[in-house]
């Protein structure tokens, strides 16, 4: 009844032309909603927006993920002060970390032009925010520092439950690092990685504050994904009708990578089960 509601409530209000902006009573339109969609640029460019963020982003996340689990897994001096720590970043309110990420690649003010122009590499501050292909680069820059390190967490966790004596007899035989963590390693965590991924993808395609504090969007839209024209539609515009097809559009492309996904984690469980 929680999930449940709310999503047939959309669909419902989804057939309706419900613009309080220009019209007071509800219209019956069928799915005009959604043929409108079909033309509608701006949600296309939101959704590519999304595609793109989303897809580098959680890539970046679980490959940098794995590289600090794989370090914090080693016995040393101070590794539970160092796990505590790694956490912090994750801890942040999302909008702090996008209010300090826009400060961070700001033009005149920011730390990276400052960094570059030391170094050289540039002579004037560079406005990151205000070019499209950097302006992407600085939200998952942010995106990818928040997140990693509870990635790391998660993935540390399966790393505890893969058995030391696999490690030792393939060390026996010859077996180098690399390979170690090819034929253990990996086979041995990919439903974990499985559902970090399903996890990620998830907060990743919704993802709004972060978004809306760094760039609002811009500029022209570079960086608006599906949340923030759904945002705009309902909030701006007070188009419910059309946000409403929105809602039930993304959320069936959603469900749509949940069940791939699910697919894909019970075929690697039964895997690491017959390999067990």
């Amino acid at each position: 009844l929680i999930y449940g509601y709310p999503i047939l409530r959309s669909f419902w209000l989804s057939l309706f032309t419900k613009n309080l902006g220009t019209q007071l009573e509800s219209v019956f339109s069928g799915l005009d909603n959604y043929d409108r969609m079909i033309g509608d640029g701006r949600f296309w460019q939101s959704l590519w927006n999304t595609i793109i963020f989303t897809s580098t982003s959680v890539v970046l996340e679980l490959v940098l993920g794995m590289a600090i689990a794989l370090i914090l897994h080693q016995t040393f001096i101070g590794r539970s002060l160092v796990r505590t720590v790694a956490l912090l970043p994750w801890a942040l309110p999302t909008a702090l970390i996008g209010l300090a990420w826009a400060w961070i690649f700001n033009d005149q003010f920011g730390v990276w032009n400052d960094i570059l122009m030391r170094l050289g590499v540039i002579q004037t501050g560079v406005n990151w925010l205000g070019d499209p292909i950097t302006a992407m680069m600085a939200v998952i820059a942010g995106d990818v520092w928040k997140t990693t390190p509870f990635i790391s967490i998660l993935l540390l966790a399966g790393l505890q439950s893969i058995p030391g004596e696999l490690y030792e007899a393939h060390a026996i035989d010859g077996a180098h690092p690399w390979q170690s963590f090819t034929k253990i390693t990996l086979p041995l965590l990919m439903p974990q990685i499985l559902i970090v991924f399903l996890f990620r993808f998830a907060g990743a395609f919704g993802v709004f504050d972060l978004i809306q504090v760094m760039t609002g969007g811009g500029p022209g839209g570079a960086t608006e994904m599906v949340s923030l024209y759904i945002y705009s539609t309902v909030m701006r515009y007070l188009d419910f009708g059309y946000g409403a097809a929105l809602v039930v559009v993304t959320f069936l492309l959603l469900i749509t990578i949940v069940l791939i996904g699910t697919f894909l984690l019970n075929k690697a469980s039964n895997n690491v089960s017959r390999t067990n």
